[in-house]
C-alpha cells in the first residue's frame, strides 16, 4: 500500500490557505487511499526565535485541529515529531551526506535569512539545517507519496536527492519519495497582499483567514481584500492576482472553477460576497469539531500518544538499518538471565 507522509508546523495559528492547501485533502483522500501519517512537526518551531509555553500551546492547537478537519486516528496515524526519536536520529546521518551548497540553495532560507539580517540579528544554525530534518521525517517512514504545497516542493527535491546518494554510498536504505501537488487552491494568498501566501506566522492578521476565526470576522476579511484596477471579473494569475485568489478560494470552498466561476459575476462586490460566506460554511464544522475536541483533552492526548508510537515502530527498523549502512556498530545488547547463568 502507498504510504504517505506529511507535516505541518505549529509556527502559528493554522489558516484557510493551510486548510484548502493541505489538511482538507487530506482527511478527504489521503488518509482513505493510502497508509497515512500526519504529523505535528515541532521541532522545525525551534529553528527560530519562539516563546516555549507558545510553541507547546500551538502544537496541541495544531493537532486539535488536524482531527477536528477530519483525521481519524482509527485510520490513519497522527503524532508529535518530537515524540518519535527517530527523526533527530536519522537527521544526523543526513546531514552527513548533504552539502553546505545546497542548504544555502533553499529558497526559504534565503529569504527567512535575509529577513532576519535586516533586523540586524543572526539565523540560528538549524534554520540551514532544517531540510535535512525535513527529509529524515520523510524518509524514516519508508514514504512514497508527500502531499505538499509548491512552496514546499524544492524540499522534497532536496529529500529525493539524499536518498539516492545515500543508498548509492552505503546500500539501499530508503524509498525514493516523490511530491504531490494538490490540483486546487494549492497556494491560498494573502488577502491584502495576494503576491504572498497566506501565511500562519504572518505579522498581520488582516490579509489571513484564520480557522478558529469568527464568521463575522472571516466576513469583514474577505469583504476588505485587495481586488486589481479594472471593473469585469476576468481570472488572470499573472494580472489580477486579487481577483484570482478570490475565485481560487470559492472555487476550493463550493468544488467549482475558477475561470467559469469568473462568468458568473459582474462585480466585485458580489464575488467578495459569496467568498465570505462559503469561507464561513466551510469552517464551520472544523470549528464545531474542535469545540468537542478541547472539551475532552484526555482523547487528544491519547491520540499522540498512540500515534506516536505507532510512527515509533514503523520508524524504527528504517532508521536502524540506515546505521548500520552508513558504518556504525549496533548497540551491545543486554545478555539474557539464561546466558549469565
Amino acid at each position: 500500500m502507498t504510504r504517505v507522509f506529511s507535516g505541518i508546523q505549529p509556527t502559528g495559528h493554522l489558516t484557510l490557505g493551510n486548510y484548502l492547501g493541505a489538511m482538507r485533502r487530506w482527511a478527504e483522500v489521503d488518509q482513505h487511499r493510502a497508509d497515512s501519517l500526519f504529523c505535528v512537526v515541532d521541532l522545525h518551531a525551534l529553528t527560530m526565535d519562539h516563546d516555549p509555553a507558545r510553541v507547546r500551546r500551538l502544537s496541541r492547537q495544531t493537532a486539535t485541529l488536524l482531527l477536528a478537519a477530519g483525521l481519524d486516528p482509527e485510520v490513519c496515524t497522527v503524532f508529535l515529531q518530537s515524540h518519535v526519536d527517530e527523526h533527530t536520529r536519522l537527521s544526523y546521518l543526513l546531514e552527513c551526506v548533504a552539502t553546505d551548497g545546497e542548504m544555502r540553495r533553499m529558497i526559504q532560507y534565503k529569504e527567512k535569512a535575509a529577513k532576519e539580517r535586516e533586523r540586524g540579528g543572526s539565523v540560528r544554525l538549524s534554520l540551514l539545517t532544517y531540510p535535512v530534518l525535513m527529509a529524515a521525517d520523510i524518509l524514516a517512514y519508508g514514504t512514497d507519496e508527500v502531499p505538499v504545497g509548491e512552496d514546499q516542493a524544492q524540499h522534497v527535491e532536496l529529500t529525493r536527492d539524499l536518498a539516492v546518494r545515500f543508498n548509492q554510498r552505503y546500500g539501499q536504505a530508503f524509498v525514493v519519495p516523490r511530491a504531490t501537488l494538490p490540483p486546487v487552491a494549492a497556494r491560498v494568498m494573502n488577502l491584502q497582499d495576494p503576491t504572498r501566501k497566506m501565511g500562519k506566522s504572518d505579522d498581520s492578521g488582516a490579509g489571513v483567514v484564520y480557522l478558529l476565526d469568527e464568521p463575522d470576522v472571516v466576513r469583514k476579511k474577505v469583504l476588505r481584500a485587495v481586488t486589481d484596477s479594472g471593473r469585469d471579473v476576468v481570472y488572470d494569475r499573472a494580472e489580477r492576482p486579487g481577483l484570482a485568489n478570490l475565485l481560487d478560494v470559492l472555487a476550493a470552498c463550493t468544488g467549482g472553477n475558477p475561470q467559469s466561476l469568473a462568468d458568473v459575476y459582474d462585480s466585485y462586490g458580489s464575488l467578495k460576497k459569496d467568498t465570505a460566506e462559503a469561507v464561513v460554511e466551510v469552517l464551520r464544522p472544523v470549528q464545531a469539531r474542535h469545540r468537542e475536541l478541547c472539551a475532552d483533552p484526555a482523547y487528544v492526548e491519547g491520540v499522540l500518544r498512540d500515534g506516536a508510537e505507532k510512527a515509533r515502530a514503523l520508524a524504527r527498523p528504517t532508521v536502524d538499518t540506515a546505521y548500520r549502512a552508513i558504518g556504525l556498530l549496533p548497540p551491545v545488547a543486554e545478555p539474557s538471565l539464561s546466558a549469565v547463568r
